[in-house]
């Protein structure tokens, strides 16, 4: 391990298959936690590469616990974190506009690390029980039209390096890893990522792949179609570059994204805009979102168009009601 630590602080790079390796031999507890220290903070001071990234991946996914939905085609609204902005949890809220508007989702998600509240610790916080039992997530997709596959159940290579991510608090290729390796590995995505270049990563990654996966990015930074500014999405080999007043919405600020400094203040914010309770920017920019999941199975049809459908959802109380029927549903 030290050979190989000394090759990448001299900028060496890793080939798939050795960082494959690599991240098999970390999961079984093959490293001390300051190699995984030392070894994580490598990707802070470079940028990762396709061929390391698409390695990560691969070892996630051989070690993950899978899980089969009979082929039904689901969504997943998953962003990488790490944009630094504090927002509220905007793509799980989309995730339940999209369940309500009849989409099934099998939403990816884990505790927060560079930021104060993921979308596991604001559903546990609102009383959601974490499981990888099938029957159980079965039963959810069909009541609720959602499921929850939070990510330390379905990956156990994840925990020996879980305290070491905590204690550095800094974003590190596992959150660029997080939308790349959802269990079920969904037909349909909406990935946010927070910067041009791992989106060019991402966009390399899914060439190819028989999938329905749409890549945004805020182009000031944010990690999910923030209507701050202008954004960038990809789908189906078509790039696009959208403003909010192209789509005739409003432009946003950033203080009306603000998620509170607390997982309690979060939830009872997730609570508040599902209820329909939310200002216009919050309710604009989760039905904006979930007009992307949506579009991912019409790409026939404008944003536009299906960010309305996703705010009906919304307005009636669909989304609200996908929310109440996945906690009563065990």
């Amino acid at each position: 391990m030290k050979a190989l630590l000394n090759r990448l602080f001299d900028y060496g790079q890793l080939t798939r298959e050795e960082a494959r390796e690599l991240l098999v031999r970390m999961s079984a507890g093959e490293l001390n936690p300051s190699q995984m220290a030392a070894f994580l903070s490598v990707f802070v001071m470079r940028d990762i590469t396709a061929e390391e990234l698409n390695g990560f991946r691969e070892a996630l996914l051989e070690l993950r616990v899978p899980i089969d939905f009979d082929g039904r085609a689901t969504v997943d609204l998953c962003g990488t974190g790490g944009d630094g902005k504090n927002t509220f949890n905007v793509s799980t809220l989309a995730a339940f506009i999209t369940a309500g508007a009849g989409y099934a989702v099998t939403k990816h998600g884990n505790y927060g690390v560079s930021s104060v509240c993921g979308s596991s610790n604001v559903l546990e916080h609102l009383g959601y029980t974490f499981t990888a039992e099938a029957d159980v997530l079965h039963r959810q997709l069909d009541a609720a039209g959602i499921c929850f596959l939070h990510a330390p159940k379905f990956h156990p290579a994840m925990k020996t390096v879980a305290p070491v991510r905590r204690e550095l608090g800094i974003k590190t290729f596992f959150n660029m890893l997080g939308p790349l390796v959802n269990p079920c590995q969904p037909q349909h995505q909406v990935i946010g990522v927070f910067n041009l270049k791992v989106l060019r990563l991402y966009q390399f990654l899914h060439e190819g792949l028989d999938k329905n996966v749409a890549l945004v990015h805020s182009l000031d930074g944010y990690d999910e179609i923030s209507l701050t500014g202008g954004f960038k999405l990809i789908h189906k080999g078509d790039e696009d570059l959208f403003s909010p007043e192209l789509l005739g919405l409003p432009r946003l600020t950033q203080e009306s994204l603000y998620g509170g400094e607390t997982v309690g203040e979060a939830a009872d914010l997730f609570v508040h805009i599902l209820k329909g309770h939310g200002t216009e920017a919050q309710k604009t920019v989760t039905s904006i979102n979930a007009g992307a999941a949506i579009q991912t199975f019409h790409p026939e049809r404008s944003l536009h168009d299906c960010y309305l459908e996703a705010r009906a959802a919304l307005d009636d109380g669909r989304a609200l009601n996908a929310f109440t029927q996945l906690l009563n549903t065990a």
